[in-house]
């Protein structure tokens, strides 16, 4: 049997997490474009998707997302350019700055809070409620047992 066959036919743990997380932002990304946010993409979640509408800075978006400070300051730069972020002094070190998200950027994490809410409530309809917590539990555990630093995946 052909790798890519069996591969389609028994998907790994890599493939099904790189379906399930396309899947997601496909139907999140899909829906907001809908409402007039055609111009974000799934790389600008590393930001919109840690983002605190008081601010954040952008070492704590970078950990939280898993990426370098690099790659998060190129995401920054787009969203600032895009109107959904801005840079603003940190007034607890007015030396840092914090990512503060705009009247555009909050709409957009609403939207988008909501439409997660949405593809939970479908997965825990199909999975059952039993079920969706299992498997919320079950991917916790799994991602808290692999490492959590090393290089971008996305860049």
């Amino acid at each position: 049997m052909r790798r890519s066959t069996r591969k389609e036919q028994d998907p790994d743990l890599g493939i099904l997490a790189v379906q399930l997380s396309a899947r997601v932002q496909r139907e999140i990304f899909a829906r907001a474009a809908e409402q007039g946010f055609q111009d974000v993409r799934p790389r600008h979640g590393a930001v919109l998707a840690y983002l605190d509408a008081e601010g954040t800075r952008p070492g704590e978006l970078a950990r939280l997302a898993g990426r370098n400070k690099q790659t998060m300051g190129a995401i920054l730069d787009e969203l600032e350019r895009l109107g959904y972020v801005r840079r603003a002094p940190d007034p607890a070190d007015r030396r840092a700055k914090l990512i503060m998200p705009t009247e555009r950027g909050l709409r957009f994490m609403e939207i988008s809070d909501s439409l997660v809410a949405v593809i939970e409530q479908n997965l825990s309809d199909t999975l059952g409620p039993d079920g969706y917590r299992g498997f919320m539990a079950a991917l916790r555990r799994g991602v808290a047992s692999l490492p959590a630093a090393g290089r971008d995946t996305e860049g």
